[in-house]
């Protein structure tokens, strides 16, 4: 179950530089089913000025014991939809590679535009036993597969979890070292949890830990799938561009 690390070549069909990466045209015919997110996905793009912005985009999904429901519901699985709506629009290829996590990497694969009806569930199932929650491993594994795919563009990690994780100290130090790398961090949190070590994360200092602010986070809470879609496209890119203008003054992002 691993993902390719080979950036796969530009199609003919994507967009233009200035519009989204894949046409309307080409969702329409590949995934018909995402073409209302893939619209509304637009909407907040554009409200952020982020329309025509190239970013690779990743999935990190919480496969602790206490997520059991939101498989079983389909939360995560639309949750995922949502996700390949919104990469459309920045990402050429069609597809999101995901990371599942628990006490570690459960296992690595991608959702594509051509491929993501039950891919989730499917995927989780076979994965077995869930346990406790270490985002740092998780979060490393993204870091690895995006120094690996050779990719010059900023990257966009949407990182769900329904808790604060075993190893606290491990993940804030991976996020402070990552604050060098072209990854924005968006968290989302479900569930009912505080969230105290989110915020933290979300709120810590600029220059004292790291380089530049390079996370966000947004609590969707105990039934994220009631968030409007229009809610969620405006948390998940709320905070990208502030960083992405940060990251070009650094020299982070070319």
């Amino acid at each position: 179950m691993a993902i390719d690390h080979v950036k796969r070549p530009r199609s003919e069909a994507e967009g233009s530089a200035s519009g989204p990466a894949i046409s309307l045209r080409k969702v329409e015919a590949t995934a018909p089913g995402l073409v209302s997110l893939y619209k509304q996905a637009a909407v907040s793009l554009e409200k952020h000025r982020l329309s025509g912005q190239r970013a690779a985009v990743y999935l990190v999904l919480d496969r602790s014991g206490s997520m059991r429901p939101f498989y079983r519901d389909g939360t995560v699985q639309h949750l995922a939809e949502q996700v390949l709506g919104l990469a459309a629009h920045l990402d050429d290829d069609g597809r999101v590679p995901l990371v599942f996590f628990s006490t570690d990497v459960d296992g690595v694969a991608e959702v594509a535009l051509d491929d993501y009806s039950g891919r989730v569930e499917a995927l989780h199932d076979s994965l077995g036993h869930m346990g406790r929650t270490n985002y740092h491993l998780a979060m490393e594994a993204v870091i690895d597969h995006h120094r690996a795919s050779g990719s010059t563009d900023p990257a966009l990690v949407i990182f769900q979890t329904d808790g604060a994780p075993t190893s606290k100290a491990a993940a804030e130090r991976v996020l402070c070292e990552a604050s060098r790398l072209p990854l924005f961090w968006q968290f989302v949190g479900f569930g009912n949890d505080e969230f105290r070590f989110l915020r933290k994360l979300d709120e810590l200092p600029v220059p004292g830990r790291r380089v530049v602010d390079n996370a966000g986070f947004f609590p969707a809470g105990p039934a994220p799938r009631a968030v409007p879609d229009a809610e969620l496209y405006d948390r998940l890119t709320g905070e990208f561009p502030e960083w992405l203008r940060a990251a070009r003054a650094g020299g982070i992002v070319r």
